[in-house]
């Protein structure tokens, strides 16, 4: 029996979006605010969080900021996985698009409580398809007693089946 603990990700500092290079898909490099950091340190003092042996995280530029926030505070390794990004509007063909497109793939999503709705070819990704990617790096990470996962708001809403959760919330996943 492995316990993950699911941290969201502080919040993002997005004063240089759509600046530099941080436009289209690279916008996902940004890393966090002052109010981000400070969150991610007070996230660190909850004791839930000692016995952790691991930290896996997002590849994105908040998630690994956080996660290595946590590594530090918390004097745990950490690794990178692909696959906790967060929920792909393109889950076909993993295009970065526009954001009136991505924009209405989510709101579908939600609308829809995460299912594509019956009858319509939808490329967005589903709350079955996050939770099978998901399940997937878990698998790998079941030798451990206490596992910090730190990753995105929306895969931790329709993953975990929870309301979308607020920034460097922790939420308990016992997998057995």
């Amino acid at each position: 029996m492995t316990t993950f603990y699911f941290i969201r990700h502080g919040q993002m500092d997005t004063s240089m979006a759509g600046e530099k290079f941080y436009k289209g898909f690279s916008y996902n490099m940004m890393t966090l605010s002052e109010k981000g950091i400070h969150q991610i340190h007070e996230t660190a003092k909850d004791k839930r969080l000692f016995d952790a042996e691991l930290i896996i995280t997002s590849p994105f530029g908040r998630t690994m900021h956080s996660a290595a926030i946590l590594s530090k505070d918390l004097n745990v390794e950490m690794r990178v996985e692909t696959d906790l990004h967060e929920w792909m509007a393109d889950g076909v063909t993993y295009e970065f698009l526009p954001n009136e497109v991505a924009e209405k793939s989510y709101k579908c999503l939600t609308e829809n409580e995460g299912h594509h709705p019956a009858g319509e070819k939808c490329i967005w990704e589903s709350a079955e398809q996050m939770r099978k990617r998901v399940m997937k790096v878990l698998d790998r990470y079941t030798k451990y007693n206490s596992v910090i996962v730190v990753c995105h708001g929306t895969l931790m809403q329709y993953v975990l089946g929870i309301e979308h959760p607020q920034n460097g919330q922790i939420e308990e996943f016992v997998y057995q």
